[in-house]
């Protein structure tokens, strides 16, 4: 498998007054071209760390980040901007959907700030809501819409660039066991195509979606497997 993200020992210190918290320590990973990760592990083990690091939202204190053989570690705030638009598609808990603004626009945003033009971020918008099944809900706006269907919304937003990633954190975090398992049924078909997905959860049955599991505590990846009796939506809805 062609590999896509290479991290040697990243490490991550942050201060908290004339304290350093350690919340990643010497840690080392490789993740390929079209794996599905999930990561895992209690509050404080630096998972959601790793996730911003990975995310290009923070840099490393020490260690070396290559993503497509690129080396994100060392890389200034404004080109690491430009991987964050180009590379890397979000799907956070909340949705972060603009409230007054239709599903349509909220799927057009990432491409405005890309540059392209209106008739092109209008079709693409409309085929990665199409994508998601959301095909006639273009002009609902997120209070006209389910929990579920403004994951949805979320998603064909974080696809419509194209990424090379799609990083998901606690996507499901708001959402119950249908709509959920609706929801990582359309990662997994993401996946199935050839989409890299990395997601971030504390739920043991939802890392059970992905293939690989990673999981840290105190900052130290102490097991990296995969994933046995792999879940489907299919077997969930039986």
């Amino acid at each position: 498998m062609e590999s896509l993200i290479s991290l040697t020992n990243i490490s991550k210190a942050y201060r908290l007054g004339n304290q350093q918290i350690q919340a990643l320590v010497n840690v080392s990973l490789t993740i390929g071209r079209g794996e599905f990760v999930a990561i895992m592990g209690p509050s404080g083990s630096g998972k959601s760390t790793m996730m911003n690091i990975l995310g290009c939202l923070d840099k490393p204190t020490s260690g070396d980040y290559h993503l497509e053989g690129y080396r994100i570690s060392k890389a200034h705030d404004d080109e690491l901007a430009i991987v964050r638009n180009r590379k890397i598609g979000f799907v956070f808990q909340s949705f972060n959907l603009l409230a007054r603004t239709s599903a349509v626009e909220n799927v057009e945003l990432p491409m405005l700030y890309a540059g392209v033009s209106s008739h092109e971020r209008r079709r693409l918008a409309i085929e990665a809501l199409h994508a998601v099944g959301l095909g006639n809900r273009l002009a609902n706006k997120p209070n006209e819409l389910s929990g579920g269907q403004q994951q949805r919304v979320s998603i064909a937003r974080a696809l419509v660039n194209n990424p090379v990633i799609l990083m998901a954190d606690e996507p499901t975090g708001a959402l119950d066991t249908k709509t959920s398992a609706e929801i990582m049924s359309i990662f997994q078909d993401l996946n199935d195509a050839g989409k890299t997905i990395i997601l971030v959860t504390h739920e043991s049955d939802i890392a059970s979606y992905a293939r690989r599991v990673i999981r840290f505590r105190d900052g130290r990846i102490i097991a990296d497997e995969p994933v046995a009796g792999r879940r489907t939506a299919e077997k969930v809805m039986e």
